[in-house]
């Protein structure tokens, strides 16, 4: 009660001076909470397929402090099945997708209610991004076999052939752009095209029919604006797009681009065995050949024995990473999350089991596979780095990994110590976990699992009392709307 006495005498105060501000010169919102969690909720009542609900995270109530309000929500949300909450703190900005009628919503974190949708696309995306600046937005259309690029600052919508296409990545300036496709060994990025450039494939395509390498579609095919290229090159020519090309790159069922935090690397998650190929590995390319921006790029693409240099392999399974900055001893990690086995290969009736693998950054080598909760194999799983020097680690369909199979203690969430390179638990199973938020300086994660959200702490492990924050429908995806950065967000 004093606490909340206080915060009201605090809010009259900074309200009196013409400004209501909490930190880092954000306006403190409508609600007047300051650590919010937002829940993706679909079908939470006969009447709609989507809801946007956020809940107090300091007390890990849905209701006002006071009972006055029994509840939170983005007003003017509609859209169906929302399934993934691009978190973007730091711009005050929210990205909902909904799975249910393929909508794109924008929400704006200091008014608590929708700006509008940030991209019309072809159809149901499998992946989806927009840039941090909302200038581009990147979508694997996958039933209309297109991939979709929206450049909002040229008023211009693309949408390029490359059928099978499921995954896509985005640097968060927007300026480089990658896409997979499945059961592929290749990758791809789009180019917007100069003027120049645009003229001289468009006589080409006139003549020949089909676009030269490195490109597999351009669009519109009369006057392109933008062409998709494709990573490997076939050949060596080069001297019309000014790139040089060398032998082509050599990649085993690439499904995801993480990008390093200085800018200057692509990290790409070969997810070998689990998703169909022959070896995982996590293969380290420049960034500068790949700026979507046709004349700025820097660099070649490497050849085959460059990159081979710079592809480190991961056995126990490369199909989610994220990097971890200044860790122990001042070293960067990247920490790779995937379906695998320590050496590679399975065993006869062997089924592939959850592994993360640090990966020093400093000198390019792998440590040792860490036994994990499992996943479904070549499934996205979520990760997020929390308080306390802790790594939470999640994904769906858990039951069909080794751990079940062979009588193991198992389930879809794992808490792993950052500093000790140790797994701390592995929670009991309650179903499919879809969504992990990082509540930090509280000391908490939320997860959204088994269609309910749930809370943990970062200390222990140990389970915090939910029973005011759960919600009526299947709880999707979870957000923490007031965290620093935007690094806070679950990686997808």
């Amino acid at each position: 009660m004093i606490c909340a006495l206080a915060a009201i005498v605090t809010a009259g105060v900074l309200a009196g001076c013409g400004n209501n501000f909490y930190f880092d010169g954000r306006v403190l919102p409508p609600s007047g909470i300051a650590n919010r969690v937002l829940i993706a909720i679909q079908n939470p009542s006969a009447a709609s397929k989507g809801l946007l609900q956020f809940v107090d995270a300091f007390y890990d109530i849905r209701q006002s402090f006071n009972d006055k309000v029994p509840s939170f929500s983005i007003s003017g949300y509609s859209g169906a099945l929302p399934s993934t909450i691009q978190n973007m703190p730091e711009e005050q900005i929210g990205a909902v997708y909904g799975s249910g009628d393929g909508s794109f919503t924008l929400i704006n974190y200091a008014k608590e209610s929708v700006i509008g949708s940030a991209a019309t696309l072809a159809g149901l995306s499998s992946s989806v991004f927009v840039s941090r600046n909302q200038l581009w937005v990147i979508a694997a259309s996958q039933s209309a076999n297109v991939l979709t690029v929206v450049d909002k600052a040229g008023g211009n919508t693309y949408a390029l052939s490359l059928p099978g296409v499921n995954h896509v990545s985005m640097n968060p300036g927007g300026t480089i752009m990658l896409a997979f496709v499945q059961n592929s060994n290749y990758a791809y990025y789009p180019r917007k095209l100069t003027s120049a450039d645009s003229a001289a494939l468009a006589a080409f395509y006139l003549t020949n029919q089909t676009w030269p390498a490195p490109y597999v579609d351009c669009e519109p095919k009369n006057k392109p604006g933008m062409c998709l290229a494709q990573m490997q090159s076939p050949d060596n020519m080069n001297t019309q797009f000014n790139v040089a090309y060398g032998a082509p790159l050599s990649f085993d069922r690439p499904v995801k681009g993480v990008f390093s935090e200085d800018g200057s690397s692509i990290y790409i998650l070969n997810c070998g065995p689990e998703c169909g190929g022959n070896a995982s590995s996590v293969s380290i390319l420049p960034t500068g050949p790949f700026n979507v921006t046709d004349g700025q790029q820097e660099g070649s693409l490497p050849t085959t024995s460059a990159l081979t240099k710079s592809t480190i392999a991961v056995p126990g399974g490369a199909s989610n990473a994220l990097e971890a900055t200044g860790g122990p001893d001042n070293v960067d990690t990247l920490y790779v999350l995937g379906e695998g086995s320590p050496t590679g290969t399975l065993a006869a009736g062997q089924l592939f089991s959850g592994y993360l693998t640090p990966i020093n950054l400093t000198n390019s080598t792998a440590g040792s596979p860490i036994s994990v909760s499992d996943s479904s194999p070549g499934q996205r799983t979520r990760m997020v780095l929390a308080d306390n020097n802790t790594l939470w680690l999640g994904g769906i369909r858990c039951t069909e990994g080794e751990r079940y199979a062979t009588g193991q203690p198992y389930g879809c969430l794992t808490m792993f110590n950052t500093s000790t390179n140790t797994v701390s638990l592995i929670e009991p199973y309650q179903g499919d976990l879809t969504g992990i938020a990082a509540v930090t300086s509280l000391n908490k994660v939320y997860i959204a699992e088994g269609g309910q959200v749930y809370i943990y702490s970062t200390t222990d492990g140990s389970a915090i009392n939910n029973f005011y924050v759960t919600v009526t429908g299947t709880a999707y995806d979870v957000a923490y709307m007031d965290a620093i950065t935007d690094g806070d967000n679950t990686v997808y």
